[in-house]
């Protein structure tokens, strides 16, 4: 349970809506830097979250609401996470302590929560898309509104925003800041760069360029022409001494980079942006974890943090029980690599990284690259393993149907963060992949739920030569369910197994796969003290589905007068919707109930609900199904 305790600031508590912002001194903006640090660091300490990304967009988000106008003007964030200081300046710093919580704010913006968040972002690289939308939208509809688009420098490892550069138009109220706080990416970083950046951070710089432009053009006959000589002429010296860069190359208005973390320069430098009324990209620099040595020290540890309260749990991870057999694969095979995109701690490939250096890819947030890049691998001998989150798998579906499936290339795709994730909400759910890859021929789904399961999984991918997809939850095992139905360890091939013998005589059997089998086995001892014994099938691979119905129904009971499919992922074409129809069709079952998450993103919880309820797949809904099935038996 949270046991935060409510603090009161001189400044932040008095924030209620930019306009208060606005009435403040910029004098005074250090001192609210400073509280906004010190609660950020107590509230994501107590409910987790995402922190060092927030520390290092203080000044820079407070400098957007003294300049801009919202909700008339558009603040995008991107990836999102870094928006907890918008949402704490927007009207929402007294719900903080909910962020991430059931029933509590998201972690992320989201339009139905304030009119502040004007587009929901959860994955990277969508924000300029979607700013060039709102720019244009506005042009067409007369309105003089300005949008900006806050992005991370890691965002232009993905492909989506270069392809909304190329176009961007000039004549847009669209202002693209570039938040780089890991590497640098454009070029001009020297003494020379840096003194010209300081300069152009001071509004007299730019009153003396725009006056001098003006006496230029004004000058009779020769004007204009001499203006555009001179602007070439200075661009041309520009280039020689420190370069152009990509966005000038590309007809963008380019100023920086400048200490994104010193709130006077961020906060003349937007308002000389707003005045040129064009397209402009500032370059600025942050630190992430700014103003909390712990984070500034170690920025990755403190991206995203548990709760205190919450028990850190020791057990090794399913991410990182697969990177070390893969490495235990690649040690006996010199073909095998490992790709990531952007998440190499994240998806348990570190210690692939630091034993095969030469094998391990992190093509950064472009998972659609990732995918296609390996299927060029295999399709000339390699065998690659590419690990990437259920949710941003979404974005590699043509690669893989394309490029992997059609080909049958033998692609091991590790699917990460598999069902429901409660913390992070609707943009991470990891419940549309069984969906989704169960259209694509040729691609095998494994669901292992345990770690020597994944062992057996990740061994039998491999053998198999075919494309295949292994998904799994985020965390460790559960040794509820290795002692259901691996009293006696694990052996043979990936398949079916159950927690029950034919003399038990059980009325139902749940098939299900996944974490969500932990809530059927809590539902079967609770139904048990009412009399009804329910029998669980816990598959281990799921497609093909005809092999599956098979394995299934060899072991179904006779006994058994209904079986139940839960999943806790999407309804409509998932494993229930699958396996069931493979079942009545050749297997001859009849009676079966489908219980899974419906046409429904799962977005709000409320306060004390847990994930399983809000998506109707809990203990409960699964003891109605049960007795429903019962009834309908008598």
């Amino acid at each position: 349970m949270n046991t935060m305790e409510s603090h009161s600031y001189h400044y932040l508590s008095n924030i209620h809506s930019p306009k208060d912002l606005k009435e403040l001194s910029g004098e005074e903006m250090p001192r609210v830097a400073e509280e906004i640090r010190q609660e950020l660091v107590r509230i994501v300490s107590g409910t987790g979250g995402h922190l060092a990304s927030n520390l290092g967009v203080v000044e820079l988000t407070l400098a957007l609401h003294r300049v801009f106008d919202c909700p008339k003007d558009h603040i995008i964030f991107d990836v999102g996470h870094q928006s907890y200081v918008h949402k704490m300046l927007t009207g929402r710093y007294d719900r903080m302590e909910t962020i991430r919580q059931a029933g509590g704010l998201s972690g992320f913006p989201n339009r139905s929560e304030s009119e502040y968040d004007c587009f929901g972002t959860g994955h990277s690289s969508t924000s300029l898309s979607a700013a060039l939308g709102f720019a244009i939208s506005d042009r067409l509809q007369g309105s003089d509104s300005y949008t900006v688009a806050v992005v991370g420098d890691g965002a232009y490892t993905g492909g989506m925003i270069h392809e909304a550069l190329n176009n961007c138009q000039k004549d847009l109220k669209l202002i693209i800041i570039m938040n780089e706080n890991e590497m640098s990416i454009s070029k001009n970083i020297g003494r020379f760069a840096t003194n010209l950046a300081k300069l152009r951070t001071k509004s007299g710089y730019f009153k003396t360029k725009k006056a001098t432009g003006v006496f230029l053009k004004r000058i009779p006959w020769v004007g204009k022409r001499l203006f555009y000589v001179v602007r070439g002429v200075k661009k041309s010296i520009k280039n020689v001494l420190y370069g152009s860069n990509y966005f000038e190359s590309m007809g963008l208005t380019y100023l920086g980079p400048i200490d994104g973390n010193d709130y006077e320069a961020v906060e003349n430098l937007l308002r000389e942006a707003k005045k040129m009324d064009e397209s402009v990209v500032l370059h600025l620099k942050t630190k992430k974890g700014k103003g909390y040595a712990p984070a500034e020290l170690a920025p990755d540890v403190y991206h995203g943090m548990v709760p205190k309260w919450a028990q850190k749990n020791k057990e090794q991870t399913f991410s990182q029980y697969m990177g070390s057999i893969i490495c235990q694969l690649a040690a006996k095979d010199q073909c095998i690599t490992a790709i990531t995109a952007a998440m190499c701690d994240g998806t348990g490939l570190c210690e692939f990284k630091e034993k095969y250096p030469d094998r391990f890819f992190d093509v950064g947030i472009a998972e659609e690259h990732a995918l296609t890049f390996a299927a060029g691998l295999s399709a000339n001998g390699m065998r690659p393993f590419t690990a990437i989150y259920s949710t941003f798998l979404q974005r590699g579906y043509d690669n893989i149907v394309h490029d992997i499936a059609l080909q049958n290339l033998p692609c091991i795709v590790c699917v990460d963060r598999a069902g429901l994730n409660g913390g992070d909400g609707a943009t991470h759910h990891g419940i549309f992949d069984v969906a989704f890859l169960s259209q694509i021929p040729n691609v095998s789904i494994y669901t292992p739920i345990t770690l020597n399961a994944l062992t057996m999984a990740l061994r039998d991918a491999y053998d198999s030569g075919k494309p295949c997809a292994i998904r799994y939850p985020n965390g460790s095992e559960s040794q509820a369910v290795v002692n259901a139905f691996y009293p006696n360890g694990i052996a043979g091939k990936p398949g079916v197994v159950c927690n029950y013998r034919e003399s038990d005589s059980p009325s139902c059997v749940i098939v299900t796969h996944g974490r969500i089998v932990e809530e059927a086995l809590r539902a079967a001892d609770r139904l048990k003290e009412e009399g009804i014994s329910v029998g669980i099938v816990l598959l281990e691979r799921i497609k093909p589905y005809k092999e599956c119905a098979q394995q299934v129904a060899n072991i179904l009971p006779l006994s058994a007068h209904g079986v139940i499919f839960l999943e806790e992922e999407i309804r409509s074409g998932g494993m229930g919707m699958n396996l069931s129809d493979y079942m009545a069709r050749f297997c001859g079952l009849r009676r079966f109930k489908i219980l899974a998450t419906e046409d429904s993103f799962v977005a709000h919880r409320m306060n004390g609900q847990s994930i399983y309820d809000a998506a109707g797949v809990s203990v409960r809904h699964i003891m109605d199904a049960v007795r429903e099935l019962e009834e309908e038996f008598v």
